[in-house]
């Protein structure tokens, strides 16, 4: 079997896989195929691509963000507190969604200007926004939010009969891989992950790169959290635990190396699909949680061992 063969069926695996998964539920399972159930997928699906298209970005520069749980948590809490305090709806998601990009900002300056190493960074920051989170909120849940109808569409509302949460996931999707494909800012996100010397040597400031990644990862982690809490109606201050957990799963069931440099943004999509598949099938089957995270973990290693033997 030739080169561009053997890329060409390591790149449709994820989607293989996917079917195969799809196949197998619907055999199990009749209420898995039905309009229905594809709905709540598609809408479940929808906060962990979100987070996981900004964790693809990370990791192709050789990155990775453990924060973006907290994140996620802390901006659902201050648009939801903006909103409680009568702020106009759109204006507090948007303030929102500009926190989020902050927290990614600070990330990316500790790591760049900080010379902190991306795991240990994300990793004190995952504590300090979880911990702002519980005193912004005093551990409580925020409620009373607003009545409009157009925050309430963003997590509970439909499109031409499509979950709203799924339509925005589409547009992003398309929007960053436009600039994953069409760009020279995504030309530079691979070619830092796939050697950050050479990068630089040859004109690209690594740092900024890094600092506008690092941002987008929070942006879109604000707006998962922001869907979230219009889905709930609240915002819950323990939202997002291990939330990066799932989103570095998606980006490595995708194909994306953990090493940095190759990946695509499809493939996450795809790896977002096959966990929320997965979470949705077993529950049908009436599967205990406790045995899901096992499935959930073995798939996760199989994919990590797959991405060891293409890198090695």
């Amino acid at each position: 079997m030739n080169k561009s063969m053997t890329g060409m069926l390591q790149k449709l695996g994820p989607l293989l896989g996917f079917f195969v998964i799809v196949i197998i539920l619907t055999f199990m399972s009749d209420n898995f195929l039905t309009l229905d159930n594809i709905l709540v997928v598609l809408r479940q699906v929808s906060i962990n691509a979100l987070i996981a298209f900004g964790m693809t970005f990370v990791i192709l520069t050789g990155g990775i963000d453990l924060s973006v749980g907290s994140t996620l948590a802390l901006s659902g809490a201050l648009t939801a507190g903006m909103l409680s305090s009568g702020m106009d709806p759109m204006l507090a998601v948007i303030l929102g969604m500009l926190a989020g990009a902050a927290m990614g900002a600070f990330n990316g300056i500790v790591i760049t200007k900080g010379k902190v190493a991306p795991f240990i960074a994300t990793l004190a920051t995952m504590t300090i926004f979880r911990g702002l989170t519980l005193v912004y909120t005093d551990g409580r849940p925020i409620t009373g939010l607003s009545d409009s109808m157009s925050f309430k569409m963003i997590g509970q509302g439909y499109l031409f009969g499509i979950p709203v949460p799924a339509v925005l996931m589409t547009v992003a999707f398309a929007i960053l891989f436009f600039i994953l494909k069409k760009t020279v800012f995504g030309r530079q996100v691979y070619s830092i992950g796939g050697n950050e010397e050479a990068s630089i040597l040859s004109g690209i400031r690594a740092d900024r790169v890094k600092i506008w990644v690092y941002s987008l990862t929070g942006l879109l982690s604000a707006l998962a959290g922001i869907i979230l809490t219009s889905r709930l109606n609240s915002a819950q201050p323990n939202v997002g635990v291990a939330f990066e957990l799932d989103a570095i799963a998606a980006v490595v069931l995708g194909g994306t190396s953990l090493s940095g440099g190759r990946g695509w943004i499809f493939g996450t999509l795809v790896g977002a699909l096959i966990i929320g598949v997965l979470n949705n099938g077993l529950n049908l089957l009436d599967v205990s949680s406790f045995f899901q995270q096992v499935v959930k973990g073995t798939v996760i290693l199989l994919a990590v061992l797959m991405d060891r033997k293409k890198t090695a």
